[in-house]
């Protein structure tokens, strides 16, 4: 490689593995195996050091790859969360050990030894205690600057508020999700329709990173301690003795620590940890080998970015390769339609894998996969399986192409791909599988505002068979639902009573309802002023829709493609005959003052709620946005107005006090 292809090659790996970094690190959302982002690593340092003259300190081999969230408190860590050197043989291990054992010469080291730990696949955090007691938690950031979380730290369960020793100490540690907790997250997540954490490691990142403290409280988060960051009054002479210590004080110390007296003894414990790997509780992604001996650390030192007395060995994924019987497809609640491969099944890493996901027809498409393919599966982040690849030269002809359904599994209705979307959706507003999403939907504040119908009640309606589709909603009796409850009969009718008020909503509540793709509640509410009735809208055609503000190519052919729907036409008419209304209730205005003008609302407004404010333009013609644009017209600014301000300001857009908006009504 000349040196234009090598600048070439390692500006695009810059790129690469920052982008993969911000996903693993920032958004919790990894694109590409550990494996396959290691690699990269792997090929960028060589690079760099065969042609130093385009080293950089902005490239993540001299860096750690996370960043701090917007929305925590800044922490500056006094001793920093390094990252470790990672190898991928034995052999380098044993450079690794030939490196140390020359310092040690050096500088009189007479009794090397080293400790052998697991390295766990979660994130890791600073622990820091002021006389005993935890006083502020930090996650490890870019390694120098983290975040303050710890209101979310103190809901795991293994982290001590008080230790048994009224010193100060700050620790290090990895929060993580057991392999059980995990899988048992993922199944709720899948049941509800939502979308599943790619492995454990990111799902204890999302937790722990949460702005809301009460959702990292509902996750199974825990940690395990392995390393003294700082310490007061005390000195120790080996990791090991503070391994020790830590364990006394009452903290959850990584209980894998094998100390050893030689390089072979180091070998032996890396081999002994990945045979054991599959039959511990939580995951790893390796190994850790750290000098004992806590005087030579000092020596040895770090470079910016890792520590010189310690490297992690990462193992290998274990791949095998099966047979890709079949394709079939699932439709979670959302309606979206999911490819699954059925295999012949296999073992891999400690589990039988039967099946695995195949996230939607691009994956399919970019593996080249076949129905009888014999393919290689792994295990992403040693929990998930995965297909990595097609083995093409087991090819005898057999194979078949596989095509994703044009219409639902489980309902038969249109299932579309729209543009711009990798997943294929069900359209069927009756779908059996999209029953429990579109009832929460319907009865939902901003739709039908039906009281008292929450999600657990729905749950309990349809675990009973009392509703099977949405209009069952209107046929329920108060001995249905007063069975639900011990003594509900005053919930019973309090939810009687809100079913059939609802009925009186306007024809916006209902199209908002019916969750029609795309079609929000302003939509709604443009297309209920416009066609009066549900009658009218249904018989709307693409080219009407799509000339009406606010109304696009998208959203208009979302709206023809529902009405067209058999289901759609059976839904309407159950509603009908239930005695819902389908007939706009707001009078028609005379008084179009706000026509064309755009308002935004900012700060806080004492004659009106923003609710208020936002119809009462709407009653006179105007539109109402959330974000101040040159499209704006006014600036409607409250009390402790806020950026919002600040930037109509700097557009030059019209500021109205209340008192000016009210002189306005009153022309």
């Amino acid at each position: 490689m000349d040196k234009k292809q090598a600048k070439e090659r390692i500006e695009e790996l810059r790129k690469k593995t920052e982008y993969y970094a911000t996903k693993y690190y920032d958004d919790d959302k990894p694109e590409i195996s550990d494996f396959e982002y290691d690699m990269m690593m792997v090929e960028l340092r060589n690079l760099e050091k065969d042609f130093p003259e385009f080293a950089s300190k902005d490239s993540l081999t001299q860096k750690v790859g996370g960043h701090v969230k917007e929305g925590f408190e800044k922490v500056t860590h006094e001793v920093p969360l390094q990252s470790l050197q990672d190898v991928f043989s034995l052999e380098e291990v044993e450079d690794f050990d030939e490196r140390i054992r020359k310092q040690a010469v050096e500088n009189g080291v007479k009794n090397l030894k080293y400790v052998v730990e697991t390295k766990i696949d979660g994130l890791s955090a600073a622990l820091e205690y002021k006389n005993g007691v935890f006083v502020r938690g930090a996650t490890r950031g870019n390694g120098l600057v983290g975040e303050d979380v710890t209101e979310n730290l103190k809901t795991v369960k293994t982290i001590p508020m008080e230790i048994n020793d009224k010193i100060n100490i700050t620790v290090r540690g990895e929060v993580f999700i057991s392999k059980k907790d995990f899988e048992e997250m993922n199944n709720k997540r899948e049941e509800k329709g939502e979308e599943l954490f790619a492995n454990a490691r990111n799902a204890a990142a999302g937790s722990l990173r949460q702005l809301d403290s009460k959702i990292t409280k509902n996750r199974p988060l825990d940690i395990y301690i392995f390393n003294v960051q700082k310490i007061e009054g005390k000195n120790f002479s080996s990791h090991f003795e503070e391994l020790e210590y830590l364990a006394k004080l009452g903290f959850n110390v990584n209980p894998v620590r094998i100390p050893c007296n030689n390089i072979d003894e180091v070998k032996e414990a890396i081999k002994k940890i990945g045979e054991m790997r599959e039959g511990l509780t939580y995951g790893i992604d390796g190994a850790v080998v750290k000098v004992d001996d806590l005087a030579f650390r000092e020596i040895l030192g770090s470079t910016v970015k890792v520590p010189r007395w310690a490297v992690a060995y990462k193992y290998p994924p274990e791949r095998k390769e099966t047979i890709l019987k079949d394709i079939v497809c699932q439709v979670g609640r959302t309606g979206v339609i999911t490819p699954m491969a059925i295999l012949e099944p296999v073992n891999v890493a400690g589990s039988n894998i039967s099946k695995t996901t195949l996230h939607n027809e691009d994956f399919i498409k970019e593996k080249d996969l076949k129905i009888g393919d014999t393919v290689v599966i792994q295990k992403a982040g040693d929990v998930i399986p995965e297909i990595v690849e097609v083995v093409k030269n087991k090819r005898d002809g057999s194979e078949r192409d596989f095509e994703m359904p044009k219409v639902c599994p489980v309902c038969g209705a249109l299932a579309v791909r729209e543009e711009g979307e990798s997943a294929i959706r069900c359209t069927g507003v009756e779908c059996p599988a999209k029953l429990f999403r579109n009832l929460v939907h319907f009865v939902s504040r901003e739709a039908m505002n039906i009281d008292g119908l929450g999600e657990n009640i729905i749950q309990q309606l349809l675990d009973k068979k009392l509703i099977e589709n949405i209009a069952d909603i209107y046929e329920l009796k108060f001995e249905d639902i007063a069975s639900l409850k011990k003594n509900g009969k005053k919930f019973a009718q309090n939810l009687v009573d809100a079913i059939e008020n609802s009925k009186k909503n306007d024809l916006y509540r209902l199209i908002t309802a019916l969750g029609i793709r795309h079609v929000g509640g302003k939509a709604s509410k443009v297309l209920a002023r416009k066609y009066k009735s549900m009658e009218n809208l249904a018989k709307a055609d693409f080219e009407e829709l799509k000339q009406i503000e606010d109304i696009g190519d998208i959203m208009a052919n979302s709206i023809v493609e529902f009405f067209s729907q058999e289901q759609t036409k059976d839904l309407i008419e159950r509603l009908k005959n239930a005695g819902v209304n389908m007939k706009s209730l707001e009078e028609e205005s005379i008084d179009n003052r706000f026509e064309g003008k755009t308002f935004v609302l900012t700060g806080s407004l004492s004659e009106f709620t923003r609710k208020e404010a936002e119809e009462i333009i709407e009653k006179y013609g105007g539109k109402t946005s959330s974000s101040v644009s040159k499209k704006t017209t006014y600036l409607l600014a409250g009390e402790e107005a806020g950026s919002k301000l600040t930037k109509a300001q700097s557009l030059g857009i019209t500021i109205i006090s209340e008192q000016e908006f009210k002189n306005l009504l009153e022309q």
